[in-house]
């Protein structure tokens, strides 16, 4: 089937997204040149018919009373327009095309059809090469998008290499710390370089092979902060603190330490965060925790009036940061963030039915001449709450409470804290230990190109080099797909089905 293209453009008293974005531009960038910008939607398509397409455009692409289509792109630069166009890196989720494709064969009953978008920009005024130059670092996330050609490609359909079989890392178990620190920083692992030696005498003394690079991946996966919370768990040797009440609870935490019979345990970050639940365990106070070997949320049995009845239920909470995959992709980062707390209480087959937004951030009133290069505050914070949003009103969540904390100690990396509340009935979250010919079912929607290795971000360092670096960091939410989720399992035919049910997400 052949390729069809068609543009579309919001009418001038509807264009509210090219106003924001040329004012950002003036402000941020500080150009003030820019006489007015225009976005065009452009959506190319393959797999659907002529008659298909020409129906879908007044009603899946385009909204009538609002929009204006076209069917080749406008002359914009004989009007005297600077004009690029950007689009999602291949393999990127693009939830505006996916949407696109799902409405398109919901309507017509057949195949989805390959759906290609993309924006086009035109920017009008007496703009400089280097001005237009840094309007589109400005629009492009090189984490997640790049420049797009203006021209009609012949297919939308991709071909990939058959991939390799996985390699052996030779030589692995011989190498000198010195060639092991080379292929440690070669690799762009997380860990440092004791752990790597670490793997060195297990896969030699233990093994005796040189592991696969898969192998050494998930191990720097598992032991980053994001999965293992490694800075959490280092041993602190020598504790110094000057600040008065901070160290009169340092000393009560060595208390309960002792008390508990864990006093030759390694003090560290975890064990002071935890210390207080294990106390009210051991004095037996802790009886409303439900407990079990899922790891989601945390779950409290609660008491509810339903209609009049006292009825048990699951009260689940959880939180979740998203620093570093917010400060390289404001949207997407914090997105997930929200989106990433809620797969918790929902793989506990609760319902969430409220969040929380907490973050911190440098001056957004800085120019870029005042800050970090590649670190605009105005920039993240804005686009941070515009992914943040746009998560929770697709999914249908209510944020009670946001605040964010503007201090110079987040320059160098947000803070991006969500957090959620669900519940359930008991009687509908069912616990057993899988046995074996159980059905397993791997369950969820299309993301981006976050994968093995994605979750070590978090236990770096980073420059303004790691935006063209680090894109298997950040997720892209399809709240949409996880919405269904939520109603799939509000079912208890379906969740008295599961025995056992955890996220399987990137960051877990």
């Amino acid at each position: 089937m052949s390729v069809y293209g068609i543009y579309v453009e919001k009418r001038a008293n509807f264009a509210e997204e090219a106003a924001s974005i040329a004012a950002d531009l003036r402000l941020g960038l500080q150009i003030q040149n820019i006489q007015s910008l225009r976005i065009i939607n452009r959506y190319f398509a393959e797999g659907i018919c002529a008659q298909d397409f020409q129906s879908a455009k007044n009603t899946i692409f385009s909204e009538p009373p609002v929009d204006t289509v076209y069917d080749s792109l406008p002359a914009l630069e004989s009007e005297g327009a600077r004009v690029f166009a950007v689009e999602y890196l291949p393999g990127q989720f693009d939830q505006r095309a996916d949407s696109c494709a799902q409405c398109i064969s919901l309507a017509t009953g057949k195949e989805r059809p390959n759906i290609q978008s993309a924006k086009i920009y035109a920017v009008y005024g007496n703009i400089s090469d280097e001005e237009f130059s840094r309007i589109k670092s400005w629009l492009i996330n090189p984490v997640e998008s790049r420049e797009a050609g203006m021209e009609k490609p012949d297919t939308l359909f991709q071909k990939y290499p058959q991939p390799k079989d996985v390699e052996h890392i030779e030589g692995f178990i011989s190498l000198t710390q010195a060639e092991l620190d080379k292929l440690r920083v070669t690799m762009n692992l997380a860990m440092d370089l004791s752990d790597l030696q670490f793997c060195q005498a297990y896969f030699r003394d233990e093994e005796k092979r040189d592991p696969t690079v898969t192998e050494v991946r998930v191990l720097d996966t598992y032991w980053s902060d994001h999965c293992r919370h490694t800075t959490f768990l280092t041993e602190l040797d020598d504790v110094q603190i000057e600040y008065d009440p901070l160290r009169e609870s340092y000393e009560k935490y060595l208390e309960l330490r002792a008390s508990l019979g864990r006093a030759e345990k390694p003090v560290t970050l975890m064990d002071m965060a935890t210390i207080g639940a294990k106390a009210l365990r051991a004095r037996g106070l802790l009886t409303d925790l439900d407990e079990s070997e899922e790891i989601n949320a945390c779950s409290v049995k609660i008491k509810v009036d339903v209609d009049g009845k006292e009825r048990d239920w699951l009260l689940m909470f959880k939180n979740e940061t998203h620093n570093h995959p917010t400060e390289i992709e404001p949207f997407g980062g914090a997105a997930t963030c929200l989106g990433g707390a809620i797969r918790d209480p929902l793989s506990g087959r609760a319902f969430v039915y409220q969040a929380m937004r907490v973050t911190g951030a440098g001056d957004p009133l800085q120019g870029p001449s005042s800050t970090l290069p590649g670190k605009l505050q105005r920039k993240i914070c804005r686009t941070a709450a515009a992914g943040y949003s746009s998560y929770g009103n697709q999914i249908g969540l209510s944020t009670g409470h946001v605040h964010e904390i503007y201090h110079p100690g987040y320059v160098a990396k947000r803070m991006e804290i969500g957090a959620v509340i669900g519940a359930a009935p008991a009687e509908n979250v069912i616990r057993k230990v899988p046995q074996s010919g159980d059905v397993v079912i791997l369950l969820g929607g299309r993301t981006g190109r976050d994968g093995i290795g994605g979750a070590t971000g978090s236990s770096k360092s980073h420059t303004s080099s790691s935006l063209e670096t680090c894109g298997a960091d950040v997720q892209k939410g399809n709240a949409p797909e996880e919405r269904k989720l939520q109603r799939l399992f509000r079912d208890p035919a379906v969740t008295r089905l599961i025995k056992r049910c955890n996220d399987l997400a990137q960051e877990e």
